[in-house]
């Protein structure tokens, strides 16, 4: 009548330590990417800023940076 045994202290300190460790590289993971994407993305709001200084200028319309992000 006896099932599987229950597991003993040692056993599930085991599996609570595998869990954080995976749970640890899985937040690594998504920080990293998470950084990447925000690093990306600041680059491309600066293209898009040097874009519309660009477009700005040719219009003839002069306004400094600083205005621009306003």
């Amino acid at each position: 009548m006896a099932a599987a045994d229950p597991p003993d202290a040692g056993d599930l300190s085991q599996l609570a330590e595998n869990l954080l460790c995976q749970l640890q590289e899985n937040f690594q993971a998504l920080t990293e990417k998470i950084t990447l994407r925000m690093e990306e993305m600041g680059e491309r709001i600066d293209d898009l800023e040097k874009h519309v200084a660009d477009l700005m200028t040719e219009a003839g319309i002069e306004n400094t940076d600083e205005e621009l992000r306003h």
